[in-house]
């Protein structure tokens, strides 16, 4: 992809003078802030031409038996390594740990709005008039500054206190000071009593960002708990995909010893020609069960190394990872109702939920506020200070000889209300929307409680069920071999009775699987995870200015 920087387009001028004319007639052919300002601009091509693939193609061969890899490098990892590394490097969690830190900012901006604000300015004059009468000045001179400092309070309201200073000169005959200097100091506060008056409306907006930050602290919480699950769940999917292709390999080994068998009573006379071709079609039926499960196994471990991210296990690499922990299969009876009561208690989707609740309820009391008339009241006090010098005006502000009094109210009710009647009305409809999503989320923990404690009921079932048929299946096994041997027995029977304990067994590791599979769900559905360590999660802190 090819980026360029747009050049203003404002006719065949030289370069300088193109720049100040696109300064001065800025969108002078409509381009404006479409790359006359300097943006980087993609090519029209590259996002409206799609390209095609092309796909090298060369001479398939046919294999006679199965096909020979390079040997690659093995790795072994148990299931705490895996999850150690999904803690470390996996790039969800990349993504979600920077939430909490990005919401922790909304609280201290909210809480910047009562920061007190230093302001200052300096205004100089010198106005040159014609006049009619000799009691008004032609020529004047002023030199005013003002600094102060605004202080927002916690109710509502602004202490506002300044220092105005100026000098003043005029050629005006009938001035008493000339130059004249003046020093007065002001204080002022301005608080409202209805609408916006409280510390409740005031830290509105800091306790809408706590809410936000600890709903973003749960959810964070939750998506840890997520890849976590997510990688138990992958790791016992390839530890499946990695027994079933040892499956599919024996299975493929019993299929050429039949062949040889088969071989062997046919150069003894003992069987027709016809079984070397049915023990041959097994062997190939067999080689490409073997290839299905050497591809399912390399997707599932590609899936678990996306997971765990490690750079010694990128996805591309030819690295084959062998899973050391083996399942334990043993019978766990749990009681899905206590189940339930302890999901509803730990999942974070509640806890989010019911701070959510909490927060549509503060909208609510806020837009009551907010339905109040505006009544400001105001006021002013100013010490004056006067001196044909600064230092003498200074002095008659210490003196407090010559000090004002203001006092105001102000007030605003807006005619229907209409605007604040709605923002209450709309706060009350998303209080009782949270009210009702805390109802569906209850309902949808306990179903996926009630699933995953029948999911394991049913694998435990099952592994049960795939025992005694896998024992069956090789006694069936040897039984035809044993008949095939002395004639009884075509090699079509010994490959049905092969593919009988393939599947049998193939059955008893997916069952053993789906049935630890079904106990991560059971830990992911109450809010915790499997085994003894303790996870303390922490967010990525953001960068330091």
């Amino acid at each position: 992809m090819v980026w360029k920087r747009a050049a203003c387009r404002c006719g065949p001028v030289p370069a300088l003078s193109a720049w100040l004319t696109c300064l001065i007639l800025a969108g002078c052919d409509g381009s404006f802030g479409t790359g006359a300002t300097g943006e980087l601009v993609v090519p029209r091509e590259t996002l409206q031409r799609i390209d095609n693939t092309e796909m090298p193609a060369i001479a398939a061969t046919r294999p006679d038996t199965r096909p020979t890899t390079r040997p690659a490098a093995q790795v072994q990892l148990t299931i705490e390594e895996v999850r150690q590394a999904a803690l470390a490097n996996n790039l969800d969690l990349k993504v979600e740990l920077l939430n909490p830190t990005i919401a922790q900012q909304a609280i201290t901006e909210a809480q910047a709005a009562f920061e007190s604000v230093f302001n200052t300015n300096v205004n100089y004059s010198k106005i040159d008039a014609p006049t009619s009468s000799k009691l008004n000045s032609t020529q004047d001179t002023s030199l005013t500054t003002n600094t102060g400092v605004q202080v927002p309070l916690r109710t509502g309201g602004t202490l506002n206190f300044n220092v105005p200073v100026n000098r003043f000169e005029t050629n005006n005959e009938f001035s008493t000071l000339n130059p004249a200097h003046t020093s007065d100091f002001t204080a002022a506060i301005s608080q409202p009593l209805f609408k916006g008056a409280g510390t409740d409306a005031n830290a509105h907006a800091i306790r809408i960002a706590f809410y936000t930050s600890q709903r973003t602290e749960a959810r964070t919480k939750l998506e840890v708990t997520r890849v976590l699950a997510e990688a138990d769940r992958l790791y016992w999917r390839l530890y499946a995909s990695r027994r079933a292709l040892e499956v599919r390999e024996k299975e493929h080994d019993l299929a050429v010893s039949q062949l040889e068998r088969a071989q062997r009573r046919v150069r003894a006379e003992l069987a027709a020609e016809v079984e070397v071709v049915r023990a041959e079609s097994g062997v190939a039926d067999s080689l490409e069960g073997v290839i299905r499960a050497e591809l399912d196994a390399r997707d599932r471990q590609r899936e678990l190394k996306r997971v765990l991210n490690r750079t010694d296990l990128a996805m591309n690499t030819p690295t084959i990872v062998v899973p050391a922990t083996e399942p334990n299969a043993v019978y766990y009876q749990v009681d899905p109702n206590r189940l339930v009561d302890v999901a509803l208690k730990q999942r974070m989707e509640m806890l989010a939920t019911e701070l959510q609740i909490a927060l549509e309820t503060a909208n609510v009391k806020y837009a009551k506020n907010q339905m109040l008339p505006l009544v400001v009241l105001q006021y002013q006090y100013n010490i004056n200070g006067l001196g044909p010098t600064l230092g003498d005006s200074f002095t008659m502000l210490r003196d407090n000889d010559f000090d004002d009094h203001q006092v105001g109210v102000s007030v605003q009710v807006p005619i229907g209300n209409e605007a604040a009647r709605s923002r209450l009305r709309r706060s009350l409809a998303s209080r009782l929307q949270a009210i009702a999503t805390k109802e569906q989320q209850a309902a949808t923990i306990e179903q996926e409680v009630l699933g995953a404690a029948d999911q394991l009921e049913s694998s435990w079932q099952r592994i049960m069920a795939a025992k005694t048929r896998v024992a069956a299946a090789t006694r069936t096994l040897q039984a035809e071999i044993q008949q095939f041997n002395q004639g009884m027995r075509t090699s079509n029977d010994v490959l049905d009775a092969q593919t009988r304990l393939a599947n049998a067994a193939l059955s008893e590791i997916q069952a053993t699987a789906e049935y630890q599979i079904a106990q991560v769900d059971i830990a992911f559905a109450t809010g915790t995870v499997l085994g003894k360590a303790k996870i303390v999660w922490q967010a990525t802190k953001g960068p330091k200015l």
